[in-house]
């Protein structure tokens, strides 16, 4: 469900740099001196030693879900243990426009959005000659839940001196900012359906989404303009473009014809100028129809209800842990993904502020923040931060290979008190987790948390399984537990959500309150409901996030919706799950990354990327093969750093990446390292790739290669490199 840290830049490639910088780690040891190092060592050994015989023993598994009678003829459904009815209203509200002026007439003085005043742009010529842009932003300038609702009701009133009515849609096209949550709930306040496309999408799907859809206005920023303006006259129904005010005039296209292009500060104006009453929705209102980045193929439009927006919002804030008006959220995932735009629903609802950023300003030493100046987080301070795995897995790294650079004193006092901690969240010792963690995080872990602003309470993750190793070190390192969701566009991002008391790792937590799961059998995959020790199957989400079905597509939402004899909508994911004891859903597999091999033994490619992934000199991976084959092989994006540091050891030579990337030597030193990692897992030597073919250019979402929640676009990849997929069958 929950989306990630990530920095993406077409101008800097490699894994190493799109880490988080930790330059100056080893200063965390400044100032405590040696005696003061060894002595707080021998003190944060000494306290649990002591209190050990006063706290012992460990916890009784708690039950988080528990069986559900909800009818049906497949499978049992599993709730969640604190509700016996669903959660479908955020404090009486069951629209997003309700949701809205219920929180801004609540919260009015209150700080809502914020955005970074832009001091300066400069370009700096890299060594390659290349260009590169580098900004100088300044403090966040905030709006209160008032005002903002303010501008709201005006744009809203200015969409409708534009010519709107409910029966035509409005598309928003952009990066997340204040303006793309702004015309988001204006749209709310005349009952007008909002149709997402992630800014990254590509022409063909851009020109889909807007016929399809049949859209008369999309708003968008100077750079989608550009996009719009060169495809537009392939567009049927837009009239009106909207853009942001930050443009300049002079990058402003002109060619244009057939369309309205205007400002978004003069559609307010407009509103302002001539108010118009709300014409508010009904729960089962379309709010959005949201088009996914696709997998395989052209994007589908989920249409999405008002209660189901609404529904999701509720349940999660049922499981976060005191989310107020107190905390503050740091936005830069795109708000186009169901995670985000579920992510900020929540904080609304809740009443907290919302600063936005981008992954490309996230810290201090991002790749387009001027040296010397401060990235989103050290500005903003936030308190809560969401992720997906493939973005957390790197800031892992990115710790990890700066420790390792720093060596000597630095790296064994990090590996000491990171097994100490380790050994107290698995461990029973209470005092392991309070004054022991306390010095270790002035000892070791502060300057590291730093990176993201030094306040993180919590974190919500999701878009794939976490790994254990991962979620530990995320738990450790930034002192906050990790909330890890699981949920899909089709259910509103519903699902299941792991509670905060959980310190298990691995698992997407009971049921969201928002609805049941139940598991179905697939018998050609060999899972089955009858498994011990533990119930698999598909996983079947049913309840008041499950959402209307695919836009213009009835055939596809027969084959993958379902109500049953009682009226409860389902929708059958493509996953495979398995339910532990204690009702928590562990998500194992995916029907379609399942290819059965030419002499009948079945490979799960997701299984065996996962595993893979974890060889330092993998940056990303895709595995492929052909039933008329007995062997799989992959496409492997290798750590640029990792391999180019093998290369100088080795005495290699190369002038770019490319060739490195083509030499025998490394691709059978990177091929030895994913065996390796294979073993140390267990896969079948079937399942390890027999060949390999290094990757020099990294998948963003951007190429079209992955989506925006960085999963593997499977169809794009395989036509992409169809050629070299060709030859390591040869």
């Amino acid at each position: 469900m929950f989306t990630g840290i990530k920095e993406m830049d077409s101008e800097r490639n490699t894994k190493s740099e799109r880490q988080m910088g930790l330059s100056d780690y080893l200063s965390m040891l400044k100032g405590h001196g040696a005696f003061g190092v060894v002595g707080a060592v021998v003190l944060a050994l000494s306290i649990p030693i002591l209190l050990s015989s006063v706290f012992t023993g460990k916890k009784k598994a708690k039950q988080r879900g528990v069986p559900a009678d909800v009818g049906g003829e497949e499978g049992t459904a599993i709730r969640n243990a604190k509700f016996t009815k669903l959660v479908d209203a955020s404090d009486g509200a069951t629209t997003m426009a309700a949701l809205f002026e219920q929180s801004c007439k609540k919260y009015s003085g209150d700080r809502f959005l914020g955005t970074r005043e832009l001091i300066a742009t400069d370009s700096i010529t890299g060594s390659d000659g290349r260009k590169f842009e580098k900004l100088h932003l300044g403090e966040y300038q905030w709006e209160t839940y008032g005002q903002v609702f303010v501008r709201v009701s005006n744009f809203a009133s200015g969409l409708v001196k534009l010519g709107h009515d409910l029966e035509s849609r409005v598309a928003i096209f952009a990066d997340s900012r204040a303006e793309w949550f702004i015309s988001f709930q204006g749209c709310f306040r005349q009952n007008l359906t909002v149709v997402t496309i992630y800014s990254s999408l590509g022409d063909e799907a851009l020109i889909h989404s807007l016929n399809e859809t049949q859209v008369s206005t999309v708003i968008c920023d100077s750079k989608q303009l550009k996009k719009l303006s060169v495809v537009s006259s392939s567009l049927k129904t837009v009239k009106n473009m909207i853009y942001f005010d930050d443009a300049v005039a002079s990058d402003l296209p002109t060619n244009i014809s057939n369309c309205t292009v205007i400002s978004f500060s003069e559609v307010e104006n407009s509103g302002k100028s001539n108010p118009v009453d709300p014409v508010l929705p009904i729960k089962k209102d379309i709010a959005v129809i949201m088009y996914t980045s696709g997998s395989t193929g052209l994007p589908k439009g989920v249409m999405m209800t008002h209660g189901n927006i609404v529904a999701t919002a509720a349940a999660v804030r049922t499981i976060v842990p005191d989310l107020g008006g107190n905390d503050v959220y740091l936005a830069y995932l795109p708000l186009a993904h169901v995670f985000e735009l579920e992510a900020e629903s929540v904080m609304l609802a809740a009443g907290a502020s919302i600063g936005y950023g981008s992954a490309l300003t996230l810290t201090d030493t991002s790749n387009k923040i001027k040296k010397g100046t401060m990235g989103d987080a050290s500005a903003l301070k936030p308190t809560v931060m969401a992720s997906v795995p493939a973005i957390l897995d790197r800031v892992r790294d990115g710790v990890l290979k700066k420790v390792d650079e720093k060596g000597g004193l630095t790296k064994k006092l990090f590996n000491f008190a990171f097994s100490r901690r380790l050994a107290s969240i698995e461990g029973s010792w209470f005092c392991s987790w309070t004054l022991e963690k306390l010095l270790w995080d002035v000892i070791v872990f502060k300057k590291i948390r730093l990176i993201l602003g030094g306040r993180i309470r919590l974190m919500l993750c999701g878009g794939a399984p976490l790994s254990g190793d991962t979620q530990r070190f995320i738990n450790i390192c930034m002192g906050a537990p990790i909330g890890q969701g699981y949920g899909l566009t089709e259910t509103c991002a519903g699902g299941a959500f792991s509670e905060f008391d959980d310190t298990s790792v691995g698992r997407v937590g009971p049921p969201l309150p928002s609805g049941y799961i139940k598991l179905v059998s697939w018998e050609e995959g060999g899972y089955t409901t009858a498994d011990k020790p533990m119930p698999r199957g598909e996983v079947v989400i049913g309840g008041a996030s499950v959402t209307a079905g695919y836009f213009n597509n009835d055939a596809k939402t027969k084959e993958v919706y379902a109500v049953d004899e009682n009226g409860m909508r389902w929708f059958y994911s493509g996953d495979i799950g398995r339910f532990h004891p204690d009702g928590v859903l562990e998500i194992i597999d995916r029907k379609k990354d399942i290819v059965k091999l030419q002499h009948g033994e079945y490979v799960s490619l997701g299984k065996v990327e996962a595993a893979l992934s974890s060889s330092n000199y993998v940056d990303n991976i895709m595995v492929f093969a052909d039933p008329y084959h007995s062997y799989c092989v992959a496409l492997v994006v290798p750590t640029r750093q990792a391999l180019e540091n093998w290369a100088k050891g080795a005495g290699i030579t190369y002038n770019e990446f490319s060739e490195l990337c083509d030499k025998v030597e490394a691709v059978n030193e990177v091929q030895q390292s994913l065996s390796k990692e294979g073993k140390a897992v267990k896969l079948d030597k079937f399942e390890v790739p027999s060949k390999i073919k290094l990757v020099p250019e990294p998948w963003t979402p951007e190429s079209g290669l992955v989506t925006a929640a960085f999963k593997l676009k499977r169809e794009q990849l395989k036509a992409r490199f169809k050629d070299e997929l060709q030859k390591l069958y040869q």
